[in-house]
């Protein structure tokens, strides 16, 4: 996953920056301010494009004695900064530039240079989109899950291009409506108007990543459908009488930690039968979800945990 993952991020990162000049040169060549929004967007996911990356090498450190359960935590943190800059340096931009050309509009000129960058880049973009798309649903099909569901636990850098590509495919398309409507109707505002529309959708963007991110960051568990069934399994195997608490955490998108309390019946009387045990019940909960990395039984009393499930 974690090659796959570096590969579509430097498609993206690729795609972006050569997007970023071309767009850079028509709205200064144009005075579009829209074509300027969306230079501003794509230097902005450029430079995320870095932050994914060290994101993606940093996590796969090993484990270690500061961080027992290694460092797939830092896809989150790194991602966080992604959709940081997608606010500042893109939203901030198309918007504090948007409100100018309202109040101050000009005409848009070198209208055949704004339509080529606009149709090259959307070519470009959707490329890089569809590379992500691709692998968000080849890995939603792997786990049995919908693309929109696996995308809201889906490994962040991956996560991060198919919302930034999205976005941006949406800005092209926001970008050419102004400059078209600008052109047609002889009111200059659409264009700055465009890009205030194109900085109110990345704010979206950067919200529902930043959000997202925060989540996994503080500490997420697992959804309570896939809970249940790994207490179901848990509670089916010989020699447990009651699952008496199960905790999750997911730790990175493929790496799940989970911490279970169990009560044994009696048939587990000896510290070998309740090893054995173990090993059995970390076997088949593995086997069946292949993200879990880490499992911790605690055989403890029901009766000493009351009222907890």
């Amino acid at each position: 996953m974690a090659d796959e993952s570096t590969g579509t991020v430097l498609l993206a990162g690729a795609a972006n920056l050569a997007i970023a000049v071309a767009k850079c040169v028509a709205g200064l060549l144009s005075g579009s301010t829209a074509l300027m929004a969306e230079a501003a967007h794509s230097v902005a996911d450029t430079l995320n494009q870095v932050f994914l990356l060290t994101a993606l090498k940093r996590s796969q450190k090993p484990a270690d004695a500061i961080h027992p359960f290694g460092y797939g935590l830092e896809r989150y943190f790194w991602a966080l900064l992604a959709a940081v800059g997608i606010f500042v340096l893109g939203a901030g931009f198309s918007i504090v530039e948007g409100i100018q050309a309202v109040i101050h509009p000009d005409p848009v000129a070198s209208l055949a240079v704004v339509y080529t960058v606009l149709a090259v880049s959307f070519v470009f973009e959707g490329v890089s989109w569809l590379r992500a798309v691709r692998q968000v649903r080849r890995e939603a099909k792997q786990e049995g899950v919908s693309a929109l569901e696996h995308l809201k636990v889906a490994e962040p850098a991956v996560k991060t291009v198919t919302f930034e590509d999205t976005a941006a495919l949406l800005g092209l398309l926001l970008a050419a409506a102004g400059v078209t409507l600008s052109v047609l109707t002889g009111h200059h505002f659409w264009d700055g108007a465009a890009s205030i529309a194109i900085g109110l959708l990345l704010i979206g963007v950067a919200f529902t990543l930043g959000r997202d991110n925060k989540a996994m960051l503080i500490g997420q568990s697992l959804p309570a459908d896939v809970q249940e069934e790994i207490r179901a399994t848990i509670a089916a195997a010989p020699g447990i009488d009651a699952v008496v608490e199960l905790l999750t955490l997911r730790m990175a998108a493929d790496e799940v930690l989970v911490v279970v309390r169990v009560d044994l019946d009696d048939s587990a009387t000896t510290g070998a039968a309740v090893e054995q045990l173990a090993e059995k019940i970390d076997r088949e909960v593995r086997e069946r979800f292949p993200t879990v990395r880490h499992l911790f039984l605690d055989p403890t009393p029901q009766a000493q945990t009351p009222g907890v499930r």
